[in-house]
C-alpha cells in the first residue's frame, strides 16, 4: 500500500491525513491511521483470552452497581468466588479503594482457617468488612444435627443475610454464585430482583438483552448481584493462577481426619464431631466449596498446587455444590432463593 495525499490547490490550506489506496480494488481507499489503528487491533485480539473477557465482563456490572444504587454491599464468604470477586472489585476502583464494604454471616461453624484468613486479608487490603451473627438463633444453640440441616441453615444463613441487609440499609448485595453450579441458579439473572421480603420470584426477573442491567427499584426492594455468572469453577481457578489471589489453606489437599457420612467426607474437629457408629479416619482431601464445617465435604485429592486444582476443576464431571449437604434435593436451592437466601 502506498500513502497518498489528497489533490489540493499548493499552499492553500492546511494539508490533509495521508490516505491509503489499496492493491486490489475491494480494498477502496482509507486513511492511513486507521490501518494502523486495524493492526493494533489483529494484535489485541491475538492476545486477548477469554479470561480477559470473563474479567472485563465482571468490571463492567461492578461499575453498574456503584452507579446504579444508593448503599450496595459484597458478600464475603471467604471461598474462591469471593475472593475472585474482591480481586475484581479492586481492580474496578482502582487507585481508589472498594466504595462498598463487605458483608460475611458467620454462622458460627465456618472452619478456623476461614476466619483467620477472612481477618488477615480483609485488614490487608484495606476494606470496611461487617460481621453479622444471627445472635438469638446461636443463643438457642442452632446446629444442623440439633435441627436438621435446612431449618439450621434458614436460620443462621437466610435470617440473617435478612437481618444484615435490613439493618444496614443495603439495597444491592454482590454475590459470588455462578450458572454451572447448580439449575436453580443456571437460570438466575446478573441483576437478580428481590421483592421487599427479599424473596426471589423468577416471574418477576427482567430481561438482561444487549448487556442492559435495570437496577430501578421501589423502596425496600432490592437487588443481588452476580458478576461471575457465566464463569466456571475452572475459570476461576484459572483466574486466581493468573492474578495470584491469595485463597484459604484448605483449598489444598492434606492429610485431613473425616468421616463417611451421607456420601460425603466430613471434617472431624473434635471428638463431639463424631455421631454414634462413626469411625473417623485420615485421608488426603481438600475441599472445592467452603462452608459450614459440618454441612461441608471434603473431595478425595492429591492436588496441592494452584496448577493441580486447575487441572482437576477441569476433569469434574460434578458440580462442587453436591459436596454441600444443605443443596441435596431437587428443589433445594431454588427453595431457599425464594425464602431470601443469596
Amino acid at each position: 500500500m502506498r500513502p497518498l495525499h489528497a489533490r489540493g490547490r499548493a499552499g492553500r490550506g492546511r494539508s490533509r491525513r495521508a490516505v491509503v489506496v489499496g492493491r486490489r480494488k475491494r480494498e477502496g481507499v482509507r486513511s492511513a491511521s486507521s490501518c494502523r489503528s486495524g493492526r493494533r487491533d489483529r494484535q489485541m485480539s491475538e492476545t486477548w483470552t477469554h479470561l480477559d473477557a470473563l474479567e472485563a465482563e465482571s468490571i463492567y456490572i461492578l461499575r453498574e452497581v456503584a452507579a446504579q444504587f444508593r448503599n450496595p454491599v459484597l458478600l464475603y464468604s471467604i471461598g474462591k468466588d469471593s475472593s475472585c470477586l474482591v480481586h475484581l472489585a479492586r481492580k474496578a476502583f482502582y487507585p481508589g479503594p472498594i466504595p462498598f464494604p463487605l458483608l460475611h454471616v458467620d454462622t458460627g461453624y465456618k472452619f478456623k482457617e476461614m476466619l483467620q484468613f477472612r481477618d488477615e486479608f480483609t485488614k490487608s487490603i484495606g476494606a470496611r468488612l461487617i460481621v453479622h451473627r444471627n445472635e438469638e438463633a446461636i443463643a438457642e444453640g442452632a446446629h444442623p444435627l440439633k435441627l436438621g440441616v435446612a431449618r439450621c441453615c434458614g436460620k443462621l444463613k437466610t435470617a440473617a443475610l435478612l437481618q444484615a441487609l435490613e439493618h444496614y440499609g443495603f439495597d444491592a448485595a454482590i454475590g459470588g454464585a455462578r450458572r454451572d453450579e447448580e439449575r436453580s441458579r443456571a437460570k438466575e439473572r446478573v441483576f437478580s430482583f428481590r421483592d421487599a421480603f427479599g424473596q426471589w420470584d423468577p416471574r418477576s426477573q427482567r430481561a438482561e438483552l444487549w448487556n442492559l442491567y435495570n437496577g430501578e427499584i421501589a423502596e425496600g426492594e432490592s437487588m443481588r448481584v452476580f458478576p461471575l455468572s457465566n464463569w466456571t469453577e475452572r475459570d476461576v481457578w484459572q483466574y486466581i493462577r493468573r492474578e495470584k489471589i491469595p485463597i484459604v489453606p484448605l483449598y489444598y489437599a492434606r492429610e485431613r481426619q473425616v468421616v463417611f457420612r451421607g456420601g460425603n467426607w466430613i471434617p472431624i474437629d473434635s471428638p463431639a464431631d463424631v455421631q454414634k457408629g462413626e469411625d473417623p479416619v485420615t485421608r488426603w482431601v481438600r475441599f472445592r466449596t467452603l462452608g459450614c464445617m459440618p454441612c461441608t465435604g471434603a473431595v478425595l485429592s492429591t492436588a496441592t498446587t494452584i496448577d493441580d486444582i486447575v487441572v482437576e476443576a477441569g476433569a469434574a464431571t460434578r458440580s462442587e455444590r453436591e459436596t454441600r449437604v444443605i443443596d441435596h434435593g431437587a428443589n433445594t436451592m431454588e427453595d431457599k432463593k425464594r425464602e431470601g437466601y443469596f
